[in-house]
């Protein structure tokens, strides 16, 4: 997912893969191929780089990892908004949730252990 939304942003920002990987702090040598390494899913980015490429283009990180559509357009759709306007949003789908939630809610053995007092571990 992240090689097709990389691609993606770049090309939504008119930026080369040179310069988008040059703007990120690649190598000027290697930033056209490395960015094209990427975009192609041949090699992965870490985390710290996927960060400045977001920031280069305008994007939450978490938008580059996110395999679903609706959920990624979520995200892009928030993070582009005035911190005024997001209250409401979030406001609207606390509600909804709310009044729809969901059949069962699976928490992970990790979370609900790391969840209980000390006298029910």
């Amino acid at each position: 997912m992240l090689a097709h939304r990389l691609k993606q942003a770049r090309l939504r920002a008119s930026l080369s893969q040179e310069k988008l990987g040059k703007l990120a702090g690649i190598d000027p040598m290697s930033a056209s191929a490395r960015m094209n390494q990427y975009e192609r899913g041949k090699h992965s980015p870490d985390y710290k780089l996927m960060c400045k490429v977001a920031e280069i283009l305008q994007m939450p990180v978490s938008w580059f990892y996110t395999e679903d559509d609706e959920q990624a357009r979520l995200q892009e759709i928030f993070f582009h908004m005035r911190p005024a306007n997001r209250r409401p949003l979030l406001a609207e789908a606390e509600s909804i949730f709310a009044l729809n939630p969901p059949d069962k809610v699976v928490v992970a053995p990790a979370v609900e252990a790391a969840s209980k007092p000390e006298a029910d571990k």
